[in-house]
């Protein structure tokens, strides 16, 4: 395992712990993370988001990563992130592709992908399953995303 493979193991095994510091030992101060509920987030709003949402969890979320690989300036990961949606209390089982950019022995870059239709399905049930594939839903759900993280971080 080379040194970014092992930040990689580092930053999921933080999440699974719970814990947002070690995760954020993981990034690089300028550091992007992209997925599709949050869209873009730069700096500090990386690591408010991971905080709220572990917040949110109130410690019932299951964090599984496999597949870690990594070279000087690339990496990848899947993991699976197991919780209750705290706006509907539904189960949700998100699988999830990770891509990184790494400089400095940091990673600088962080994107998330997964299905956002099947994801809304899981969180939103019927309604999920009738107008998840759209992209107002879609939409609707970043803009909810980002104002939880926003009201989440004037409390910080």
């Amino acid at each position: 395992m080379n040194s970014n493979e092992s930040l990689i193991t580092k930053f999921y095994t933080a999440f699974a712990n719970g814990d947002v510091k070690a995760m954020n030992e993981c990034y690089d101060p300028n550091v992007h993370f992209i997925d599709p509920v949050f869209g873009l987030l730069k700096n500090e709003q990386v690591s408010n988001m991971w905080e709220m949402l572990i917040l949110k969890s109130k410690g019932n979320i299951k964090i599984e990563f496999s597949n870690i690989h990594a070279d000087d300036l690339m990496g990848s990961a899947n993991w699976i992130a197991t919780y209750n949606f705290s706006k509907t209390n539904r189960k949700v089982v998100n699988k999830i592709s990770a891509e990184f950019t790494f400089k400095n022995g940091l990673i600088v870059k962080h994107i998330d992908s997964f299905n956002t239709y099947k994801w809304s399905r899981q969180a939103f049930g019927f309604t999920g399953y009738l107008l998840g594939w759209t992209g107002f839903f879609q939409n609707k759900i970043q803009q909810q995303a980002l104002l939880s993280l926003k009201k989440f971080q004037k409390t910080k």
